[in-house]
């Protein structure tokens, strides 16, 4: 004769402890591995979108025998089809732009647009700001 002991089936308290407390371990040691390559992918971004834009104000200036004046110039343009949202803010209107006095001709009459970077005052995996890029 069977008791109800050997008919009941299932995890006791004790196991799905256990249980809970290998997945709780488990997730511990994936979670700053997640961060960083979320991190990592979005730096990645940044340095492309980057590289994009320094390459675009490059070719406008060389054409136009003058810097922009605004991003928007590039998009006016054709230079960029749209301007980039800035992986380290969210936000496509926190770019930093550097200015430059030097003129590329003559009957220029304002200074333009030079180089660009994050407006993120963070810090990069290699130790360096964002703003630095």
């Amino acid at each position: 004769m069977e008791t109800n002991r050997q008919l009941e089936s299932g995890f006791t308290l004790i196991e799905l402890m256990i249980v809970m407390a290998i997945i709780l371990v488990l997730t511990t040691m994936a979670i700053p591995s997640y961060v960083g390559a979320i991190k990592h992918a979005r730096e990645a971004v940044l340095k492309e979108d980057l590289s994009t834009m320094r390459a675009a104000i490059d070719s406008y200036t060389m054409d136009k025998q003058k810097a922009p004046q605004s991003l928007d110039d590039l998009v006016q343009n054709g230079y960029l089809r749209a301007i980039p949202e800035d992986p380290m803010t969210h936000a496509n209107d926190t770019w930093v732009t550097d200015t430059s006095d030097a003129m590329y001709s003559i009957d220029e009459t304002e200074p333009g647009i030079t180089d660009i970077h994050s407006g993120s005052q963070d810090t990069g995996s290699d130790g360096q700001p964002y703003s630095s890029w």
